[in-house]
């Protein structure tokens, strides 16, 4: 099986310094706790606690997101994204989006919506991402994309910090 990783590639265009991003609720390469699955798995559609330090000289905002490349759609699937988070915000605490603008991930909900990997998909990895930027604001349009802010954020960012735990349905 094919494992892309869609931020060691876009690492390959744009160095990124290391940005620390921690959790008391999820561990790199580790399963998801139920709690961070959607409720259609019999999860709680709880977003992580996630913490993140370590930020350069220059830091403005941050952004942080979910992504499951695995998914069997040929684009992945976005379970969360939350930009313009100010400078002085460097964690949130699970279930909660403390600042920052949400857009509507894959299921249209503006905010976090937890693992369901259909079954017979195999192992999916969920990539918690969080950017450094050195913007207060990526002054995106009404109705952007998670797609859209990944495009932005790419060249304001700093420094970046990736989590990476798992779920299968196998």
């Amino acid at each position: 099986m094919f494992s892309y990783d869609p931020y060691a590639e876009l690492a390959t265009l744009r160095d990124f310094a290391p940005l620390t991003l921690t959790s008391t609720d999820i561990a790199h390469g580790q399963p998801l706790p139920r709690a961070q699955w959607g409720s259609a798995g019999g999860g709680a559609d709880t977003s992580p606690q996630l913490s993140w330090s370590g930020a350069p000289e220059g830091t403005r905002s941050y952004a942080l997101s979910c992504f499951d490349p695995d998914a069997p759609t040929g684009s992945g699937y976005w379970h969360w994204a939350v930009y313009d988070i100010p400078a002085d915000v460097t964690s949130f605490a699970a279930g909660r989006t403390e600042a920052g603008i949400a857009l509507k991930n894959e299921a249209g909900v503006a905010g976090y919506i937890g693992a369901a990997p259909p079954p017979g998909t195999g192992l999916h990895r969920y990539f918690f991402v969080v950017d450094a930027l050195d913007v207060e604001s990526l002054d995106l349009p009404d109705g952007a994309t998670p797609a859209v802010l990944g495009f932005n954020r790419h060249f304001h960012s700093l420094a970046r910090g990736i989590l990476v735990p798992t779920a299968t349905n196998d």
